[in-house]
């Protein structure tokens, strides 16, 4: 058997500050809760889910309901306006007047791990779906729209670089001192 002692100073500072930053990593969480949040927010500007596919269009009650909220979507003859026209062709999914639950969402680090969530009483409703036979409130069927990655297919490899550039970083300041 060998024993190897190290000795070198710089070298020992290193390895304490790499177990340093390994019981104590919030720093680095809160950095990665920054961009999976960022992340999430940039599915609504998209209308896709996390890994790209586009999210199921609004239905004709969502669209009569945008429609109806204002007066002047329609003419004094009832003919769809300029106006109605417009917020037609704007009306993207899970985006409503007040676009909180496109803005809404949070991180908590934890000891060792970080939770996004959003605060909005609907989120999950929206994210995963949901149908009227099993929610009688509803208007209707609501498609899932994911905006947060599932859990059963990983992490889109966008995001994935993104953490993985978040915790070389970190390591790097951490080894450098």
């Amino acid at each position: 058997m060998i024993e190897i002692e190290i000795t070198d100073a710089g070298v020992v500072d290193a390895f304490n500050r790499l177990i340093a930053f390994g019981e104590n990593p919030q720093g680095a969480l809160a950095a990665i809760g920054e961009k999976v949040v960022d992340f999430t927010k940039a599915r609504f500007e998209q209308s896709v889910d996390p890994y790209g596919t586009p999210w199921a269009q609004n239905s004709d009650t969502t669209l009569r309901a945008a429609l109806h909220g204002s007066g002047k979507n329609f003419t004094k003859k009832g003919a769809l306006s300029k106006l109605g026209a417009a917020v037609l062709a704007g009306k993207k999914p899970l985006i409503g007047e007040s676009k909180s639950l496109s803005t809404q969402f949070s991180y908590r680090v934890l000891d060792d791990s970080v939770e996004i969530s959003s605060p909005m009483a609907y989120a999950a409703m929206q994210n995963f779906g949901g149908s009227k036979a099993e929610f009688p409130s509803l208007w209707g069927d609501i498609p899932a729209r994911p905006f947060f990655p599932n859990p059963e297919q990983g992490l889109p490899d966008e995001l994935n670089r993104d953490i993985s550039d978040v915790l070389r970083a970190a390591l790097e300041s951490a080894f450098a001192g």
